[in-house]
């Protein structure tokens, strides 16, 4: 499975209703992602530009995407997933950019 990094930032309105009655919302999200297949490994609160963030393991990048829509269609928070690589994958990726022949521009 594949792994993602899930950072949300709460509308102004989500965050009152949030402050008003505290809720731990990565419980509900966890069943969700489940119920698309995947996992929440992880999940934090945060401050600065985001709200949430969150490291999950989803069977492919529709799931993760169908998740992240879900979350955007609810109104209460925006984000952004990002397709997380492994170690292995990302040394596979700086051999294969070796030799794919680009060449930057005055080089």
């Amino acid at each position: 499975m594949a792994h993602y990094l899930y950072q949300g930032a709460y509308t102004s309105d989500a965050l009152k209703t949030l402050i008003k009655k505290p809720t731990n919302r990565f419980d509900l999200v966890r069943g969700v992602a489940e119920k698309l297949g995947g996992s929440i490994e992880g999940g934090w609160f945060s401050f600065g530009e985001y709200d949430v963030v969150l490291i999950l393991e989803m069977p492919d990048n529709v799931s993760a995407a169908a998740l992240s829509l879900a979350f955007a269609a609810g109104g209460a928070i925006s984000g952004k997933t990002i397709p997380l690589l492994s170690q292995q994958e990302g040394v596979a990726a700086m051999k294969r950019a070796a030799t794919s022949g680009y060449k930057a521009p005055g080089k």
